[in-house]
């Protein structure tokens, strides 16, 4: 029966990749509306031939590899309950006397272990594209080291959600997605709150800007937008990328205005305040806190889902998913699995698989 049901998903996941591989590689031209031919937003009036070829052919690759990852992703989740992984890896080490979060800890050790190694080759493979097509500048060195960063500060945020979450469960198997929800909104303004000044140094050196009369200039215009900020924040991303960014980050005190200093040294000083005029009018427009909004709704709706489906598969397919019962850690893949479907839907804030990928901020880019 397990085999049965792994050829079977790997079939299914094989047709759905061709199917993504010819419609975005073998279909349509790929360009921009007719109506904005030969304007300023027609690539072909400022970029070369071997310009326009190579984005095309990156942007392609870019497509594919996003629309097939999560459902590999899927799938990896699904043979790990099948094959009885799962269960393997909560029963590896003797530790029925020790506290949930420490069991909970190994559990979830090996288990982000595992993905990290399995979703290496194409997470490497990414990062060779985008050295390759011209976009990163990073050294293996740097980008091991930020992948480590990511593994470990996940791990930490996912033994604390994990552990709560199956607390909850345990105490209550009716209402444990409501408490899990309600919990979820002060914890994601918590997270909002020291992002910028926690989280995102551990990744790059953030420093006031260096150049003052400019700073002046922009602190100015974020008085006007209320913007409570006395620094304007150079972060040193040229020996990563070729990409320019810039962003308004955070919330309350801790709000950042961030420019990468890609930026700084390619664009004009006019060019640098108009963009900078524009990311300030999101924090204007309070779009951070419709984002904060929007996942909070999504997630109601898909912790709700989730706790009137998930005892539904455990009873019917349980025996083939290898889940002995909801409140047990090893069921869950089954957890990251469904939550990824459904946190599929167009939402601004993920926080995807409980932490076992990186959280990426709400910023104003």
């Amino acid at each position: 029966m397990t085999k049965k049901w792994g050829i079977t998903a790997l079939l299914i996941f094989g047709v759905y990749a061709l199917v993504m591989y010819i419609y975005i590689f073998h279909s349509g031209s790929g360009g921009i509306p007719a109506t904005l031919k030969g304007t300023v937003a027609d690539p072909d009036t400022f970029m070369t031939e071997r310009e326009l070829y190579l984005s095309g052919e990156y942007s392609k690759i870019r497509n594919f590899l996003f629309f097939v990852l999560t459902p590999f992703e899927w799938l990896i989740y699904f043979f790990i309950l099948i094959t009885g992984l799962s269960q393997l890896f909560e029963r590896w080490l003797p530790l029925k006397n020790k506290w949930a979060i420490v069991k909970n800890a190994v559990y979830l050790f090996l288990l982000s272990f595992f993905l990290f190694i399995v979703l290496f080759p194409l997470d490497y493979y990414r990062y060779y594209l985008s050295k390759y097509y011209g976009i990163s500048t990073q050294a293996f060195s740097s980008w091991m080291r930020d992948n480590l960063i990511d593994f470990w500060i996940t791990l930490g945020e996912t033994v604390l959600l994990v552990t709560v979450l199956y607390w909850l469960i345990n105490k209550s198997t009716k209402r444990w997605w409501l408490h899990a929800w309600l919990l979820m909104i002060p914890f994601t303004i918590f997270l909002m709150f020291i992002q910028p000044v926690v989280i995102d140094p551990l990744y790059n050196d953030f420093y006031p800007l260096t150049n003052k009369e400019l700073e002046t200039k922009i602190l100015e215009v974020a008085e006007q937008a209320n913007i409570p900020t006395e620094h304007v924040y150079e972060v040193n991303m040229a020996e990563k990328t070729n990409a320019l960014n810039a962003y308004v980050t955070g919330i309350g005190s801790n709000a950042r205005i961030v420019l990468w200093d890609t930026t700084l040294s390619r664009l004009s000083e006019s060019e640098i305040l108009f963009i900078m005029a524009h990311e300030m009018g999101h924090y204007v427009e309070k779009h951070i806190y419709f984002g904060i909004a929007g996942y909070l709704l999504t997630t109601f709706v898909g912790l709700w889902l989730m706790a009137k489906i998930m005892p539904w598969i455990i009873a019917r397919f349980g025996r083939v998913l290898k889940i002995n019962r909801l409140n047990a850690i090893h069921s869950l893949p089954l957890f990251l699995l469904m939550s990824s479907f459904l946190l599929l839907l167009p939402v601004q804030y993920q926080i995807t698989s409980l932490g076992i990928k990186k959280l990426e901020p709400i910023t104003m880019q």
